[in-house]
């Protein structure tokens, strides 16, 4: 019910407190969600990253084209802070979005995939996923199976060496051994289930 009055770009500002807690935190085990609101409405950018995109006519494209680079950069900043610190060889970051594009608002292309966000086309439900842990992940590895991001909590608590609850159903996997090779021919699932409305 608090209502919080951020005076700085909201990217930048999610940005500064994910580095100060990686300094904050850097010897000592620790997990940070990092859920950037970009790109997404209402679309904003910095006017130093619209200038770069002159040469766009459309506007509409010229700012979300503008987001998603300052996303890029400010993502690149925390990972910067990772390396920093001294913690990338046994820190696992994943990196991926919680939908594809929303195309009602005419500056995305989920092409050749059908429908967009808010579906449950692919268009809509298919995207990246990207995993990173220099420990434990082979660089440069594609993984074709479907997975979901409900695999990222077991993924993490397995990697940190945690128990997941027992007294539920988890219907998230460890995608560890299907990425390094263990299980590498295997589904994590059987079946993954999408509804909207």
């Amino acid at each position: 019910g608090k209502v919080v009055r951020e005076e700085q770009y909201l990217t930048y500002a999610f940005r500064d407190r994910m580095k100060k807690f990686i300094e904050d935190h850097k010897e000592e085990p620790f997990f940070l969600y990092a859920a950037f609101s970009a790109p997404h409405v209402p679309f904003q950018a910095p006017i130093e990253y619209y200038c770069r995109y002159a040469h766009v006519e459309d506007d509409n494209k010229r700012v979300y084209y503008s987001m998603i680079s300052a996303l890029d950069d400010a993502i690149g900043e925390v990972h910067q802070s990772i390396k920093d610190a001294g913690i990338e060889e046994n820190t696992l970051i994943f990196l991926l979005s919680d939908n594809g594009g929303a195309s009602y608002t005419h500056a995305t292309d989920n092409g050749p995939l059908k429908g967009g966000k808010l579906t449950q086309f692919e268009g809509g439900i298919r995207v990246p996923l990207l995993a990173r842990w220099p420990a434990k992940l082979p660089a440069g590895e594609t993984y074709d199976a479907p997975v979901h991001h409900v695999d990222i909590y077991a993924t993490a608590a397995a990697a940190a060496g945690a128990d997941v609850p027992a007294d539920r159903i988890m219907d998230g996997v460890d995608l560890t051994p299907y990425v390094t090779g263990i299980k590498r021919t295997d589904s994590p699932h059987e079946y993954l289930f999408f509804r909207g409305g």
